[in-house]
């Protein structure tokens, strides 16, 4: 049996919204992988934390987004590393612990050009494929060309977590922005506010 390829999409997920299950839907439907993983970062070491959710409850969040879909998961293996946690560590731990599957990472064409800005960012691309989703506004990199990346067609979403944000803040309705589990969860316990 061939081994399985797992797409990870990484984010803070705060929360998580449709344009990110768009994304994850098209990327197990368009392209060779099995299986997305939403791998809800503990601290992104680019931004700071203050209006940050907790981590298990982005976690609920998102596990009650994807439902019962089975190739879409969520993933909690990166509260458990050190802090900050940086992509090139998390793939290096995932290869160990899964050595049976192909970890290919998702990231959207905006975040593609300051990707040399990483930790060890030649070592990701050499040792695993990029998935590249269009984001509106971004600019070309000469990384787009690199025989590791793949630009997979999808809708452009404009929709971001921060208008989220601010419209339950606001005590604006996000009916139709956030799944509807979702929405209950962050309405019941007051998130945002």
């Amino acid at each position: 049996m061939s081994d399985k390829k797992i797409g990870l999409f990484f984010g803070s997920f705060n929360p998580i919204h449709i344009g990110h299950m768009i994304v994850g839907n098209i990327m197990v439907d368009h392209t060779e992988l099995d299986e997305v993983w939403f791998v809800i970062s503990p601290q992104n070491p680019f931004k700071k934390s203050k209006s940050l959710l907790h981590e298990f409850d982005r976690f609920d969040l998102v596990e009650r987004a994807l439902g019962d879909n089975y190739r879409l998961k969520a993933s909690d293996f990166e509260f458990n590393l050190p802090r900050p946690s940086y992509t090139v560590d998390s793939l290096a731990y995932l290869s160990d612990k899964y050595p049976d599957k192909e970890f290919r990472l998702i990231i959207g064409e905006d975040i593609l050009g300051t990707f040399n800005k990483w930790k060890n960012y030649q070592q990701i691309l050499e040792n695993h494929q990029l998935l590249v989703y269009p984001r509106p506004g971004a600019e070309k990199t000469e990384l787009i060309d690199h025989p590791k990346i793949t630009v997979v067609e999808a809708p452009l979403l404009a929709i971001s977590a921060s208008f989220i944000r601010k419209s339950v803040k606001e005590r604006k309705s996000i009916k139709y922005l956030v799944p509807e589990p979702v929405e209950q969860m962050i309405i019941k316990k007051g998130f945002f506010l």
